[in-house]
């Protein structure tokens, strides 16, 4: 593993947590793990726990989120299992393939993985502080929203995470679904407030259209608030980092209208790994249903 400094909780952290899942977070992230790399930091990703069938294999053959690889390489880093030490993979709707630190260890329903949480929260304390000694800055995301109320007893990815590294929290929403503002003012307000005082402020992503029609919502939000608005994201096409869950596929569509060639993909129950089929989406002539 690259880095530099002592094994110690000396080093920044900085958390992305988002109002729910798809609203960016791991773009986000992605893309501060580049700019804190080209400041001239050493950086590293982390996300405790991750559900995705699509996975990659770093050089030691351990097992990881598709995400964590793509931020790695955007911090010019190459990915080991401590970025992603818990990666679970959907056997259905009650279970999954848990992988601890890159190395499948059982299937689990779900009730037989909630009481392994605990010891599981172990081996992601351990990851991040092994992270947070070998980096100047590391770039944590956190996983769909801090807000289920029904998961924070339980939580060992989002608002936990957060406090165990003493980072600022950043909260994401999607303005393209609709909605961002009462998203953003109500997970905030079903925070706890020590977790509320974690929170330091809001990204607004995916933004389409004329960027001064927002500053009266934007006005309102601080209001409400008291927490900034960081920045504005401009809804962006086509970036080529990977999908990690099925939700991307309900935005297919072909990718030309009259095309020489077209291939069917069938989308079954459960898929792995479709993200296979992305090289084939940028023919010109060639259309993905």
């Amino acid at each position: 593993m690259e880095g530099g400094g002592k094994e110690n909780m000396s080093a920044k952290a900085l958390m992305i947590q988002g109002t729910s899942s798809h609203v960016g977070k791991s773009v986000i992230v992605t893309g501060l793990c580049r700019i804190f790399k080209q400041d001239g930091y050493s950086v590293a990703p982390f996300k405790a726990q991750n559900m995705s069938l699509n996975s990659y294999v770093t050089l030691e053959g351990g097992e990881i989120a598709r995400a964590q690889a793509v931020q790695a390489e955007a911090a010019g880093i190459e990915p080991v299992v401590e970025m992603n030490p818990i990666l679970l993979k959907p056997t259905g709707d009650f279970g999954s393939q848990v992988i601890l630190l890159g190395k499948p260890i059982a299937n689990m329903t779900t009730k037989e993985y909630y009481k392994f949480k605990n010891k599981a929260f172990h081996v992601v304390k351990k990851s991040l502080e092994k992270l947070l000694g070998l980096y100047d800055i590391v770039v944590i995301e956190g996983a769909g929203s801090p807000a289920e109320i029904n998961l924070r007893r339980n939580d060992i990815v989002n608002m936990r995470v957060a406090h165990l590294a003493r980072a600022p929290v950043i909260l994401v929403g999607d303005i393209d679904r609709g909605g961002v503002f009462a998203s953003l003012i109500r997970t905030l307000e079903l925070l706890s407030r020590k977790d509320r005082q974690r929170v330091k402020g809001f990204i607004i992503n995916k933004f389409r259209g004329e960027i001064s029609l927002l500053k009266s919502g934007i006005s309102f939000l601080e209001r409400r608030t008291k927490k900034k608005v960081f920045g504005i994201i401009p809804y962006f096409k086509e970036i080529g980092i990977d999908d990690e869950d099925s939700v991307s596929l309900e935005d297919k569509s072909c990718f030309s209208k009259t095309p020489r060639l077209e291939i069917a993909v069938v989308k079954l129950p459960r898929i792995s790994n479709f993200t296979d089929f992305g090289p084939l989406e940028k023919g010109k002539d060639v259309a993905i249903k």
